[in-house]
This record gives C-alpha cells, sequence and structure tokens, in this order.
C-alpha cells in the first residue's frame, strides 16, 4: 500500500477522494520492468527457482504484462 499512498499524494488526491476511492477498491499498484518481474518470479518462480533473481524470461513476461495492461486501460479507462 505505500506505492499507492504516494502515487495518491503525488496526485493531490486522498484516499478518501472520489479517485482515490477507486484506485484503492480496485487494488491499484503501480509496477515498471523492475517491480513487474520480480513479482513474476515470486510467483512463478518460487522458492525452487534455479535462479535467485527474475532472468531475461521473468524481465520479457513483466513487459509483455505491462503492455498488455495498458492496453487494457486504454480501451477501458475508468469511469
Amino acid at each position: 500500500m505505500p506505492n499507492l499512498e504516494t502515487l495518491l499524494q503525488s496526485m493531490g488526491v486522498t484516499a478518501d477522494s472520489g479517485i482515490g476511492q477507486w484506485m484503492v477498491e480496485r487494488g491499484v499498484a503501480l509496477a515498471d520492468e523492475e517491480t513487474m518481474s520480480q513479482a513474476i518470479h515470486e510467483v512463478y518462480c518460487g522458492i525452487a527457482a534455479d535462479h535467485p533473481v527474475p532472468n531475461a524470461k521473468d524481465h520479457a513476461q513483466a513487459l509483455a504484462l505491462i503492455a498488455s495492461l495498458q492496453r487494457q486501460v486504454e480501451s477501458h479507462p475508468p469511469a
């Protein structure tokens, strides 16, 4: 949640404002290639991984997932 609070603060809104509530209710999170690849690594590779940090495949999947999320938001903007 700290990332969401930081985002709301930088937008000049609070968690109880209209947009703030929309973001909190939907569990909005910030992600870039690094944070998304780490999340993919933790979820899909897990503790049994043969590599301790995200590898090239994790990074490629992160970029593909972010692009897909961006397309989704562009085609279905918040109400």
